[in-house]
Order: C-alpha cells, then sequence, then structure tokens
C-alpha cells in the first residue's frame, strides 16, 4: 500500500477578533507594489457587518494598489468565472502579492482556484481532477464567514466546468494561511448556516462510515461529529458557543476527509448541482433525506435536526426533468469513483446500477 503524502495548511490563526490581525499577517507576504486581491462574499458588497457590528469591508487592511473584489456566488464557482477573473488580474496588474478569501465554501474555493491559475497556464478545466496542477499559486488565504464546508482546510477547489463538477485536487490547492474568527459568523442568515453546518456533518457521516477510514480520519471525524451535535441537536438557541463550535467542527471534519473521503450523499448532490445549479449545502440536505438505505441512523438524527431547527429541506427538484438531464445527472455522479468506492467498497458499481441511482434522483 501507497500512503498519500498530503500537504496541509500551513499557518493557522484562530479566536475571536483575529481577523484584525490580517494586516499583520499579509505584511510578509507582500512582494513589492504587488496588491492583495480580496475576494469577499458579494453578501458583504452592501455594507453587511460582522461580529462588533462594523461592516467587514471596512475591516479590510487595504494597502497601495490592493483591491477588493465582490465574488457573486449566487451559484457555485465555474471554470469561466475562475478564469475570467485570473485573466483580468494578469492584464491589470501582471502579478500580485496573494489572493485572499473572505466568505463561505464558494469563495474560498475561488481562491484558490484563481490563485493557481495565476500561475498554471490554460484553463482551470484542464486541472479537474487529481494531482493534475504542477506550479503553486500565488499567496492565498481563506477566511471562512460561514461553518461547514471545510473548504479551509481541504485539498481541492470545486467547480462546475463544461463537461462535469470536479476539484482541482492537488498538493498545490490548500490554502498558506487561514483565520478562523468565529466572529465573523455572527450575522449568518439561520437557513444558511444549518445547511452549511450540515455539510459538515454529512462529511463526517460519509467519513466514520466509509470503507476508507483510518484512525486518522476517524480522530478528526469523531470530534467534529461531536460538536456538531452539540450546536444542532443539544442547544436550545444560537449563541457564541454555537459559531465557536461550528468553526472548529468545519475545520476538523475537513482534516477528516483529507485522508479519508464523503460518500453517497456528495456523489448524488454533485449531479444536482452540476445540471440545476443546486448550491453544495442544500444539495447535500437534499439528498440526504432520502438516504435511509445507506445511512440510516444518520437519516433519523438529520430529519430531527431539521424539525428542531425549523428547516425546510426543498422537495420535487427533479419531478419535471427529461430523461437526457436525469442521464446527466448520472454520468456526473457516477464519475465520482472514489466517493463511491468509499461508500459501498471496490464492487460499488455492481450495486449503485444507473437504474437505481435514476430511482433515487427521482425521489428527491
Amino acid at each position: 500500500m501507497k500512503f498519500r503524502n498530503f500537504r496541509m495548511v500551513s499557518y493557522v490563526v484562530y479566536g475571536r477578533g483575529s481577523f484584525d490581525q490580517l494586516d499583520e499577517i499579509l505584511a510578509p507576504q507582500r512582494k513589492g507594489d504587488a496588491p492583495m486581491i480580496f475576494l469577499v462574499d458579494h453578501y458583504f458588497q452592501n455594507g453587511g457587518s460582522v461580529g462588533n457590528g462594523k461592516s467587514l469591508t471596512d475591516r479590510i487592511p487595504l494597502r497601495g494598489k490592493d483591491k477588493i473584489i465582490f465574488a457573486d456566488v449566487t451559484y457555485e464557482p465555474k471554470t469561466t468565472q475562475v478564469d475570467k477573473l485570473a485573466n483580468e488580474l494578469k492584464n491589470e496588474f501582471g502579478t500580485v502579492s496573494g489572493i485572499i478569501g473572505i466568505g463561505g465554501g464558494s469563495v474560498m474555493d475561488l481562491a484558490k482556484a484563481v490563485s493557481l491559475m495565476m500561475n498554471n497556464p490554460g484553463s482551470s478545466a484542464d486541472y479537474q481532477g487529481w494531482d493534475l496542477v504542477k506550479l503553486p499559486g500565488v499567496y492565498k488565504a481563506g477566511i471562512p464567514t460561514l461553518s461547514g464546508t471545510g473548504a479551509e482546510v481541504s485539498r481541492t477547489t470545486v467547480l462546475t466546468g463544461p463537461t462535469r463538477k470536479l476539484g482541482m485536487n492537488s498538493d498545490f490547492t490548500p490554502f498558506d494561511q487561514i483565520v478562523l474568527d468565529p466572529e465573523l459568523c455572527a450575522n449568518a442568515p439561520a437557513n444558511q448556516r444549518f445547511y452549511t453546518g450540515m455539510d459538515c456533518y454529512i462529511h463526517c457521516i460519509e467519513s466514520l462510515q466509509g470503507t476508507y477510514l483510518n484512525e486518522f480520519s476517524k480522530s478528526y471525524g469523531e470530534k467534529a461529529l461531536e460538536l456538531c451535535r452539540d450546536v444542532f441537536v443539544r442547544k436550545n438557541a444560537w449563541d457564541d458557543e454555537c459559531d465557536d463550535k461550528l468553526m472548529m467542527a468545519s475545520y476538523a471534519g475537513g482534516m477528516s476527509i483529507a485522508y479519508s473521503q464523503v460518500g453517497v450523499a456528495h456523489a448524488v448532490s454533485y449531479g444536482l448541482s452540476y445540471l440545476l445549479g443546486t448550491k453544495h449545502g442544500i444539495g447535500n440536505c437534499i439528498v440526504m433525506n432520502h438516504l435511509e438505505d445507506y445511512y440510516p441512523e444518520a437519516v433519523v438524527e438529520f430529519k430531527q435536526m431539521v424539525e428542531k431547527n425549523k428547516i425546510d429541506i426543498p422537495v420535487g427538484i427533479c419531478k419535471d426533468l427529461s430523461d437526457e438531464q436525469f442521464d446527466t445527472m448520472i454520468n456526473v455522479s457516477l464519475g465520482m469513483k472514489p466517493l463511491w468506492e468509499n461508500a459501498l467498497g471496490k464492487d460499488w458499481e455492481s450495486i449503485m446500477t444507473r437504474e437505481k441511482l435514476r430511482a433515487l434522483y427521482e425521489k428527491l
């Protein structure tokens, strides 16, 4: 057996108010007058506040030619969006000191991808897969304002390309620096907070029940799952402690799948996202609602969390699709081979047939 030698995030800052150290953190990474580019979730474009009530954008430490770009993440990142941003930055500045992603998982994935495409030729679609990226990107830092995706620690950046939804999975993908400040999550909408938190919960379930499970993944996954249950099962009201715990659950959940994999919910939701543009967290929830055959105990607990937190899970999103559209989703989903193998074992192709997957999509 050959063990994988993963590169993790190099530097981590954690704590309430740690965002205010960003100027100090970035100072050693500045290269001459080359700017830092701050990719910020468009949610904050109209002065959205965080933590202490101040506008997030007012707290960004701009220097010299630094630039804030508000990233429209109404839909999850596309390879065309990545290529456009990278080309615009090259044309305007030649090079940059770094890319700083501030937002949810989509913004952090976008930041990682743009960083890589500042130094790698061609289109980001050329690098969708495992270990295809050949050159390190420019310096990149991730600052989550939602907790759950694990994008802050993962070695992938999930993109929708011309033919598939798949990450740029490589040792060059992880952030060089992350800043974990739970205050930044304080004003997140309840539904969005739940959907993103469930991404973490589902990561853990799929990792802990997968065939790839090992003690590395198990240690992180069990802790992340415990934190998710503290937040969504045991707590009766949202408070600062919930934001603290969910941020660390996201980190630990991301670490859990670094040496493991996710499973059925993620594999199926990739098809929804590619065809329908369904956001990742919501997509996982839609699918998890119907996975009693694969994760029976977890589905019962998931439904209890949905009810307790008064969350609406969309239904009937596939009811009017054509055979061709179903085939498109099935092809995307079945292309996620490591996910299916982790969930069902090496003979997964004889278990998850196209007909069985079609029947599952029809329930959604």
